[in-house]
């Protein structure tokens, strides 16, 4: 009976999936790792694909996918050309400064901004980039049906790219 109690008593699990630090200040996460294979004459080819998006927690993100003949070589491979794509994102207090939907391939996306406190309500692939980026207060949702996590992820950050900080007229006035 004391080992059940003690059992139940741990405190929080680690989480598996937890980002990767970098020395160079950038956090990666492994978004997709799946096996590909390609037929020859001489049978099966296999390889791996992943997709890992980097980002510094303020306001840089960069995806890379690519393939490599094991699982390491083709994270690292991934992990490097998503450091060469490198985007700034535009935030405005933790947020995104306004409301911004995107397309790319089948993949439709909607990103809102919210005030402070409500929290990153977003699921999956958009999740971990906000994250990443470093937005903590947004509202998300992925439009299409489709489940593809790349066009999914590059429809959040085309959207995320197209975010401007409109400058108010008061702002204008005062500046000139």
């Amino acid at each position: 009976m004391d080992n059940l109690i003690k059992k139940q008593n741990r405190g929080p699990r680690r989480q598996r999936d937890s980002f990767r630090k970098s020395e160079d200040g950038f956090d990666s996460k492994v978004l997709d790792l799946s096996r590909v294979v390609r037929m020859t004459a001489g049978g099966r080819r296999l390889r791996f694909r992943a997709v890992v998006v980097v980002g510094d927690k303020k306001g840089k993100v960069g995806l890379g996918v690519s393939k490599g003949t094991d699982v390491a070589q083709a994270i690292n491979k991934a992990t490097r050309l998503a450091k060469k794509n490198i985007a700034n994102i535009v935030m405005l207090n933790d947020t995104i400064p306004h409301e911004v939907s995107a397309k790319f391939g089948a993949a439709r996306i909607l990103l809102k901004p919210q005030k402070k406190g409500r929290g990153l309500v977003a699921g999956g692939t958009t999740r971990v980039i906000c994250d990443l980026v470093g937005i903590k207060n947004i509202s998300a949702k992925i439009l299409s049906n489709t489940k593809n996590k790349i066009n999914n992820a590059k429809a959040i950050l085309k959207a995320l790219k197209m975010l401007k900080i409109q400058k108010s007229k008061e702002h204008a006035i005062t500046s000139n």
